[in-house]
């Protein structure tokens, strides 16, 4: 199956959260953020994901899938970020 332009979107969503062994930090997507981001946002949520419509935190696949899609990034990219 090929990546789907919302497939990217919500990849793009996810990286934008942070998680170390220490802390997780949640995000907020504000009503006047891209429309594309928005509805990434919903889509996650609702594939529980996260845990809030609008952004919140992880839920623990959230987590294995954030760090599965930084891996795969590192990857693809060929950088260590």
């Amino acid at each position: 199956m090929p990546f789907t332009p919302d497939l990217v979107d919500e990849m793009n969503m996810l990286v934008k959260f942070t998680r170390t062994s220490e802390m997780m930090s949640g995000i907020k997507v504000h009503s006047d953020a891209h429309p594309d981001m928005i509805s990434a946002t919903k889509r996650l949520f609702d594939k529980g994901l996260i845990t809030a419509t609008d952004g919140g935190y992880l839920t623990p696949v959230g987590m294995e899938a954030l760090e599965r899609t930084k891996e795969t990034l590192t990857i693809i990219s060929g950088s260590n970020e």
